[in-house]
């Protein structure tokens, strides 16, 4: 897939634009959003997404479409977990609500320069060494094997993952903060001294946890497509609605009590699937010679596609059955 430099300039530009759009057309008034304008920016995201990913198809073929949509849908799902932590953070700092659309803002830019970081070292590598595909494929498979094992409860929840991370201790002791909140304020002056507010500390976790969450998503793609523009738009365009749907699907996050398990069977095909790739392009000498493996399968991509959308069905329908029929029990045991 050939990108020209003032390809890559526009859409740059485009996804900027968008961030401050959002910023001066939502966050920069505090205002806790209501269902209906979380439905309306969600699906505007959305649909801009589906749009992109059908011109692409239209111009670059619909090879890369395809893996344009496979990677959407994968970091879109990854994000809807991702925002489980968020609440969890959100929650442990008792963010004003009104405020909270200003702290996840924040969050999507440090994620988005983070990913484009890791992105382009992720690209650089495999040009370079093609056994790189044996690392994210070995981490994908650890990583899936350790989110089967998560729960979604407060109680359950990594103290990292949860704000009380190495971040924000470190932040905490070296510059002085305050308890209270100021408004959206970052910082205040108290009896003649600055103090960094609780709205910069929760900055600092979301901060800190989008780095973890960016190890998982980009070798999650790179499985997906080699094609680091596609891998940029995918992630843009997963990370640009995610305060939205923050506000959109916060009060059914609960509720989703599959979606770690639908995840790691996701990132569990996907690692291995690169680990089959590895093989198939081989180059290590302790592995058959230096030479390919030639029974090591490669996996399409519509195939991939199938494969994490018909386990994101069946984890969100199990997952409703289950609460559903909990509640039920629940009732029935109050009732007698």
């Amino acid at each position: 897939m050939d990108v020209t430099g003032w390809v890559w300039a526009v859409t740059a530009a485009g996804v900027l634009g968008l961030v401050i759009f959002d910023f001066y057309a939502h966050v920069r008034t505090p205002h806790a959003p209501s269902f209906q304008e979380s439905v309306r920016w969600s699906l505007f995201y959305i649909g801009l997404a589906v749009v992109f990913g059908i011109g692409l198809g239209i111009v670059s073929g619909w090879d890369f479409g395809t893996e344009y949509f496979a990677g959407y849908v994968t970091e879109k799902s990854l994000s809807v977990d991702n925002l489980f932590v968020f609440l969890i953070i959100m929650t442990k700092f008792a963010v004003p609500r009104e405020y909270q659309q200003k702290v996840l803002l924040v969050g999507v830019v440090i994620a988005l320069v983070l990913r484009t970081v890791f992105i382009l070292a992720g690209a650089a590598a495999i040009e370079q060494f093609s056994w790189v595909f044996y690392i994210f494929g070995a981490f994908l498979v650890y990583t899936a094997v350790k989110l089967a094992r998560e729960h979604h409860d407060p109680d359950h929840v990594e103290d990292d993952k949860a704000g009380d991370g190495i971040a924000v201790r470190l932040f905490k002791r070296l510059v002085p903060t305050t308890e209270q909140y100021h408004g959206d304020k970052l910082t205040v002056r108290i009896d003649g001294k600055r103090f960094f507010t609780p709205m910069l500390v929760v900055m600092v976790a979301i901060g800190s946890t989008d780095i973890l969450f960016a190890l998982d998503s980009i070798p999650a793609i790179y499985g997906l497509t080699e094609e680091p523009y596609i891998v940029f738009t995918a992630n843009a365009f997963a990370l640009l609605g995610l305060r939205q749907l923050y506000f959109l699907i916060g009060g059914l996050l609960d509720r989703l009590v599959y979606l770690s398990q639908g995840l790691s069977v996701i990132l569990g095909f996907i690692g291995i699937k690169l680990v089959l790739h590895a093989l198939h392009v081989n180059e290590l000498p302790f592995i058959n010679g230096g030479e390919p493996v030639e029974w090591a399968p490669e996996i399409p991509i519509w195939l991939s596609l199938t494969v994490i959308l018909g386990t994101l069905a069946v984890a969100t329908v199990a997952s409703l059955v289950k609460t559903r029929n909990d509640a039920r029990l629940e009732a029935s045991r109050t009732d007698a």
